[in-house]
C-alpha cells in the first residue's frame, strides 16, 4: 500500500488541498462541452493513445467507494489522463480508488477503438493472473471496465490540443475542454511500418512489430522467421527470436548493418542468423489455409526478386512516440520521447507526468507499463 498511497501523493501534490476528493461538474468551465459548430469530428489525427499509470490505494474496501459529492463552485479536474492501454487503465484504476475521480481521454486507434496496441494482438501470454493467456482486445476490454467501475470517467475522444504552459492546463478534446490540476501522458507510441499490400491481413497473425511480445507465441516456437531492419532494434529482436525459432533472416536495406559494433558481431557471428544486405521485402505471401508462408524479397542493387519461406515477419524498425501535441512545452529528447527525471515519471513541467511507451525507448510490454507508474511515484 506504500506504494500507491505515495503515488497519490504525487498526483495531489499539484492540485490545492481542498480539491483532492471533489470535482465539480456542473460549472460550464469544468469540463464543458465546446459548441455544435465544433463538435464534429475531424478527420483522425493520429490518435493519443495510452501506456502509463499513476496510483494511489486510499481505499481499500471491496467494493467501490461511493462518488463524493460535487462543489458546483470547482471547475478544475484534479487529474486528466491522456490515453488508453495498460498504463492509462491502470493510472484510471488507482487514481479512481484514491477518489481523485480522474478524467480520460482515451483516444481512438486506427479503426476507431481505444486501448492501444494491445488492441492489434491476438494473444498476451505474458500477463499476469491468465495463466491461459488472454487476447489484447479482452484484456483491455477488463481493465477499462475495472477503471470505470472504480469511478474514472471515460471519453473516447481524441485530444486535439493541450496546453501546459499555465495553470489549470487546458485539455481539449474534439468534443470538450477540461482544465486540471495535473496531468498524466500515457498516448504511447507508434510501431512504424512497412505498408505491405498484404500487411493488415497478416499483421498479429503472421507479421509483428514487438520480438519479446509475441517470440514465444506457439504461432512462431521453431519456425523459420525473419526481422527488417539494420539498426540495434532488428539486430536485438533477432538475436532475441534465436531462442524461440529454428532460424532468423534479418533483411537489411543497406549494403551494411547500422547497428552498433558489438551488436553486428553478435548477429554475424551466430549460426542460427542470416543476413541479406540490399534486400528489401516487397509483400508477404500466404497458403491456402490462410497462414503466412513467406516473404517476397527484392535486391536493392539488381532487382532480382524471390520468395523467402518464413513463417513470421518481425518489424525491427523503431517506433514514433505520440508526442505532438506537447512540442514546445516540455522537454522531449531528439526523437519525440518525453523526458522524465531518472526513476520517475516527472516530467520537465511540475504537475505533468508521463509514463508508458511515449516516454519509454527500451521496454514497450504491457505488463512494465502498468507498473512503471507506480514504482517511480515511489521512489520520487
Amino acid at each position: 500500500m506504500a506504494v500507491t498511497r505515495l503515488a497519490v501523493a504525487a498526483a495531489l501534490s499539484s492540485a490545492p488541498p481542498s480539491s483532492s476528493h471533489s470535482r465539480g461538474r456542473a460549472t460550464p468551465s469544468s469540463c464543458r462541452p465546446l459548441p455544435a459548430a465544433s463538435c464534429s469530428r475531424a478527420p483522425k489525427s493520429k490518435a493519443l493513445r495510452a501506456a502509463a499509470a499513476p496510483a494511489a490505494d486510499a481505499v481499500d474496501e471491496e467494493a467501490p467507494a461511493s462518488p463524493p459529492p460535487s462543489d458546483p463552485g470547482r471547475g478544475v479536474e484534479n487529474l486528466v489522463i491522456i490515453g488508453s492501454g495498460p498504463a492509462g487503465y491502470t493510472a484510471a484504476i488507482y487514481a479512481a480508488r484514491a477518489n481523485l475521480k480522474p478524467v480520460v481521454f482515451e483516444g481512438y486507434q486506427v479503426g476507431g477503438v481505444p486501448g492501444g496496441q494491445l488492441m492489434t494482438t491476438t494473444e498476451v501470454e505474458n500477463f499476469p493472473g491468465f495463466p491461459d493467456g488472454i487476447t489484447g482486445p479482452d484484456l483491455m476490454d477488463k481493465m477499462r471496465k475495472q477503471a470505470e467501475r472504480w469511478g474514472a470517467e471515460l471519453h473516447q475522444e481524441d485530444v486535439e490540443f493541450i496546453d501546459v504552459k499555465s495553470r489549470p492546463f487546458v485539455i481539449r478534446s474534439s468534443d470538450r475542454e477540461v482544465k486540471s490540476h495535473s496531468v498524466i501522458i500515457a498516448t504511447g507510441a507508434t510501431a512504424k511500418r512497412l505498408r505491405l499490400p498484404r500487411e493488415e491481413e497478416f499483421w498479429s497473425r503472421g507479421i509483428s512489430a514487438c520480438a519479446i511480445c509475441d517470440g514465444a507465441s506457439p504461432l512462431y516456437k521453431g519456425q523459420v522467421l525473419a526481422v527488417v531492419g539494420g539498426g540495434d532494434t532488428a539486430t536485438e529482436e533477432a538475436i532475441y527470436l534465436t531462442k524461440y525459432a529454428c532460424h532468423v533472416h534479418l533483411l537489411v536495406r543497406r549494403d551494411q548493418l547500422r547497428a552498433s559494433k558489438a551488436m553486428q558481431d553478435r548477429v554475424l557471428n551466430n549460426p542460427n542468423i542470416t543476413v541479406h544486405f540490399n534486400t528489401e521485402a516487397v509483400d508477404v505471401v500466404g497458403n491456402t489455409k490462410g497462414q503466412m508462408s513467406g516473404i517476397q524479397l527484392r535486391r536493392i542493387d539488381t532487382g532480382e526478386e524471390k520468395v523467402l519461406e518464413v513463417k513470421g515477419l518481425f518489424y525491427g524498425i523503431g517506433h514514433t512516440p505520440n508526442s505532438q501535441l506537447l512540442q514546445g512545452q516540455i522537454e522531449l529528447d531528439s526523437s519525440g520521447y518525453i523526458l522524465v527525471d531518472e526513476g520517475t515519471a516527472k516530467t520537465s513541467v511540475d504537475g505533468v507526468f508521463a509514463a508508458g511507451d511515449v516516454q519509454d525507448h527500451e521496454w514497450r510490454t504491457s505488463c512494465y507499463c502498468s507498473w512503471i507508474w507506480m514504482y517511480s511515484c515511489f521512489v520520487s
